[in-house]
């Protein structure tokens, strides 16, 4: 072989290493040092932060340690960065008072990002059943679009895939369980937040997601004068109340004031009627202090009347 052959040969196999060598760096992903003022949030991020004690912990540990891990973001087209994974150490490094965060930028469409954030964050050992709710949706639907572009190449595949299914297969549950968390989605926020505050239980709720918004306001409203928390067999008479057409406030009231086998002893006074004795400042709280002060007052005025 001539030796300019042999020349020409080397350099097209340098040429092809290099390249090669370079398109694997172009892939390797890189962590950045991003100025937190160019973070911005998920749209319609699901999970709370909250300056809570496990918050305070991560700002100490941050301010001792720096955030080990990188965030996980994508640029936004107006500017900046969209965080896909990390809001809770983006938070805790401004309460840190840190001027940059450890990035690693990812060029991601909305449903891989959707995908991203929600898996990144359900691995959390503490999740409110709203944040579960609400990701398992945005979850559910990001999946669905995916499948809805798999239609074009294979309809029969297609037809058999079930994107609830295939979110309770990631989160070990079944596909009925992830329907009824995304049900908790149709709650007004006042109910939903009852839920995450254990005022309310998780299969009562499912069932009252099923009443319209007026009628969950109608159902609030009687919930709070009867202070009763609902059953699953009051959530149920309810939904088929308002499935039938016969749901109403004093329907609710009504249903929500039967006595159960563990509240026979229970005295219900409606808030109609404690209003007339309260200043309309006054909070539920204020006036249960105040009855039970007076029912102190009273029963103390009742000894010292027997002791005569």
């Amino acid at each position: 072989m001539p030796k300019n052959s042999l020349n020409a040969s080397l350099k097209g196999a340098d040429d092809i290493f290099s390249t090669e060598e370079s398109r694997q760096e172009q892939q390797r992903e890189q962590v950045q040092q991003i100025p937190i003022g160019e973070l911005f949030p998920f749209k319609n991020h699901p999970f709370k932060v909250l300056d809570d004690e496990s918050m305070q912990r991560t700002v100490e540990s941050v301010e001792q340690y720096g955030v080990l891990s990188p965030l996980i973001a994508r640029p936004r087209p107006e500017g900046g960065y969209e965080i896909i994974s990390g809001h809770r150490r983006q938070h805790a490094a401004q309460l840190a008072g840190l001027d940059a965060l450890p990035v690693i930028v990812r060029n991601m469409d909305d449903d891989a990002a959707v995908l991203l954030m929600v898996d990144s964050n359900l691995q959390r050992e503490s999740i409110l059943p709203s944040e579960r709710a609400f990701a398992y949706k945005m979850k559910l639907e990001a999946l669905k679009n995916q499948g809805a572009r798999s239609d074009l190449t294979s309809p029969q595949v297609a037809a058999k895939f079930r994107s609830d299914d295939a979110v309770a297969k990631d989160q070990g549950i079944s596909g009925d369980t992830v329907r009824r968390y995304i049900r908790l989605t149709n709650l007004v926020p006042e109910l939903l937040d009852m839920v995450d505050e254990k005022k309310i239980a998780f299969n009562p709720a499912v069932e009252l997601s099923y009443l319209d918004e007026s009628q969950q306001r109608d159902f609030l409203e009687a919930m709070n004068d009867t202070q009763n928390a609902p059953s699953l067999s009051q959530a149920q008479r309810l939904k088929k109340l308002a499935q039938e057409g016969h749901f109403s406030y004093d329907v609710a009231f009504a249903v929500m004031g039967e006595e159960k086998k563990d509240e026979l002893d229970k005295v219900v006074i409606k808030n109609d009627t404690l209003r007339k004795y309260f200043p309309r400042s006054y909070t539920p709280k204020q006036m249960e202090d105040t009855i039970i002060k007076l029912l102190e007052q009273w029963q103390r005025k009742q000894q010292r009347q027997n002791e005569r």
